[in-house]
Formats: C-alpha cells, sequence, structure tokens
C-alpha cells in the first residue's frame, strides 16, 4: 500500500495498492478497520466479500502497464456505504451467467446479490471505477 487515508477522523478511506494478488487481503484488513472506526460491524462479512470480488476483478483482468495502480475508495454516502475500486484498464465489467463448470464468472453474481446497486464508471484520466453500495444499518451504540 503507497497511500493510506485515515478513517478514524474521516468518513472515507481511500488506499492505493500495486496490481497483485496480496492486495486483495490487504484491502479487506482496511476496510474492517474502517468498518470498526465507523460503528460498522454489521455489515462486515458481506462488505468484505463485495470487496474482495472488486478487488480480484482489478488484479486479474485489468491488464495495464507495470506501475499502475488499483485503488480502494471506501465512503460513508448518506444512508450508504460506498466501496470504490479504482483501476486504469479502459475494459468495463459485465455480470454475465457462469455456467456449473466454470471456473470464474461468478463474482459480479455475488458482487449483485449482496449490495443494494453496483455499476462501472468512469473515471477522470485513464480507466474506470467499479462500486457498490451498502445500506448502512443503525451504528453499533445507537439506540
Amino acid at each position: 500500500m503507497q497511500e493510506r487515508q485515515d478513517a478514524l477522523n474521516s468518513p472515507e478511506m481511500v488506499c492505493r495498492w500495486a496490481r497483485h494478488p496480496r492486495c486483495v487481503c490487504l484491502a479487506r484488513v482496511e476496510l474492517r478497520k474502517a468498518l470498526a472506526a465507523w460503528g460498522l460491524a454489521k455489515i462486515e462479512d458481506t462488505a468484505l466479500v463485495v470487496l474482495s470480488e472488486l478487488v480480484t476483478n482489478a488484479v486479474r483482468h485489468a491488464h495495464v502497464s507495470p506501475g499502475r495502480e488499483i485503488e480502494t475508495r471506501f465512503q460513508l454516502a448518506g444512508e450508504d456505504l460506498r466501496i470504490e475500486v479504482h483501476d486504469s484498464a479502459d475494459e468495463w465489467l459485465y455480470k454475465h451467467a457462469a455456467t456449473s463448470d466454470s471456473e470464474c464468472g461468478r463474482g459480479l453474481v455475488l458482487v449483485s446479490e449482496l449490495a443494494d446497486r453496483w455499476g462501472v464508471s468512469e473515471r477522470r484520466g485513464v480507466g474506470k471505477s467499479v462500486w457498490a453500495l451498502m445500506a448502512v444499518p443503525p451504528r453499533d451504540g445507537d439506540s
């Protein structure tokens, strides 16, 4: 991880990662910290699966030149948790039905089932942002 904005004092956390399989686990650790800081332990398991699928897609499919990074952005946006994964590949992702013998292709199906909404957006410069929104339940400690 090259850069991290601390979530403890902000409703947003941004991290940048080298495009390597180990960044999936590292991104999960950072999301877990942000959710704890925001009192959102109730949605941790689901949010971690969504993040894992989005980062894994960026690592596996965002074929870009060396030195390009993956950016994760976790944000409290009104009544939602927004999870974004930015990469510098121009190819957009689409949910498609995997066959029963497919070795891959189920990640976005999982994301669409677990998140309230998800999509792909252009980003400034090169690449795309893949995002998912999850409703924020009452925070831990809220009455």
